[in-house]
């Protein structure tokens, strides 16, 4: 890690495997889009206009408290449905063919007070190429009062963890705008800053969009409403808190439970294969519904994501019906939880961490 030699996975035969249902799954892809191109653009163009759609009524009906309130929390719940159904996909290139297009669509993100070029890095280079990998998984990575990594540092105050860490969960996304973001820019010991040259004008726009951000959420409706500052400071809480507590919903049950490995680089190599890898760092929620495949954008079906990161949500209930089959016949490691277990299996790791040693040792 000192020399920042990125890690490479094991051959184990797997990638054979992988040619197969790889080339099984685009040819699936292929003869589906016509069908599925029109449910992609209607969500590119639903969700940025719903969420703009609220943002008006807040400003226009806002004077109404109670109203302004709802809004607000409406305003939380459907940025992480953008988020879901639009900027992830952007951010890996599946809504439109054009790159451009794509890249142009994310600065949504950064309408919405987060950084999208530094999101960019922590999720496509480092998450998607490493998950649960410690140094080098950064959507992981979050501060030093969360010890997810079994072999990561320990702090006397982890023992608590398991108790203070699901209170602090609401301010999730507060954190990520207005904390972790300037972290990842400024300080030289974090993966994204140590890795990566930021170009100036990313620094620009960083700074230019959050003011923008604050700007649209708190001090126009200010302007034009007749509300203290108490009451847009309130509903702004009340966005943040909704949409912290929504999107952690999605976040904490594929990656980071009790069930899933977080295997350790020897001399620059991982102990197993890439497909290997994403199979026993990721596993798929069983809950499925229409609401869930609309408006949460496929988020339980996890696994096919990470397996196939360049296709569009819209695809993955099929293609994990493809997993689940080469799974069964070769014996590979799927797994699915429901959402409740996959919640409780996010808290036991929150337990076992918070002690010092690796007790994953003898059990994996």
């Amino acid at each position: 890690m000192e020399a920042y030699v990125k890690p490479r996975y094991s051959k184990d035969g797997s990638e054979a495997l992988f040619n197969d249902l790889r080339k099984e799954v685009y040819e699936y892809v292929k003869q589906a889009r016509p069908r599925y191109d029109f449910t992609i653009r209607f969500k590119a163009i639903f969700f940025p206009v719903l969420y703009v759609s609220v943002y008006a009524c807040a400003l226009l009906f806002g004077n109404n408290e109670v109203l302004l309130y709802f809004c607000y929390f409406l305003l939380g719940i459907i940025l992480v449905t953008v988020f879901l159904n639009v900027i992830h996909d952007a951010v890996h290139s599946t809504i439109f063919k054009s790159r451009r297009l794509n890249d142009a669509y994310i600065y949504l993100f950064d309408l919405m007070g987060a950084n999208s070029f530094i999101w960019k890095l922590r999720h496509v280079r480092f998450h998607h190429n490493y998950p649960n990998v410690n140094g080098w998984d950064t959507d992981i990575e979050q501060s030093d009062l969360f010890r997810v990594f079994p072999d990561g540092n320990y702090l006397s105050f982890h023992k608590f963890q398991h108790i203070y860490l699901p209170l602090l969960y609401p301010f999730y996304l507060a954190n990520w705008l207005f904390v972790r973001d300037f972290k990842d820019f400024f300080n030289k010991k974090r993966t994204a800053r140590k890795l990566v040259n930021i170009p100036a004008i990313e620094y620009v726009k960083l700074f230019s969009f959050k003011i923008l951000f604050l700007f649209l959420m708190i001090v126009l409706p200010k302007m034009m409403l007749d509300i203290s500052w108490g009451t847009i400071v309130i509903a702004f809480v009340i966005m943040l808190f909704t949409a912290s507590c929504f999107s952690l919903l999605v976040l904490l049950s594929p990656h980071a439970n009790i069930h899933s490995q977080f295997p350790t680089v020897d001399k620059d190599t991982l102990p197993d294969s890439w497909m290997m890898h994403m199979m026993k760092t990721t596993n798929d929620i069983t809950n499925d519904n229409w609401f869930i495949r609309f408006f949460m954008g496929c988020f339980n079906y996890h696994v096919a994501h990470h397996l196939f990161p360049n296709v569009n949500h819209v695809y993955y209930p099929a293609i994990t019906s493809m997993v689940k089959e080469y799974s069964m016949k070769h014996r590979l490691p799927y797994r699915q939880f429901s959402l409740w277990s996959s919640l409780r299996n996010h808290y036991l790791l929150l337990k076992h961490n918070r002690q010092p040693e690796n007790i994953f040792e003898e059990t994996m």
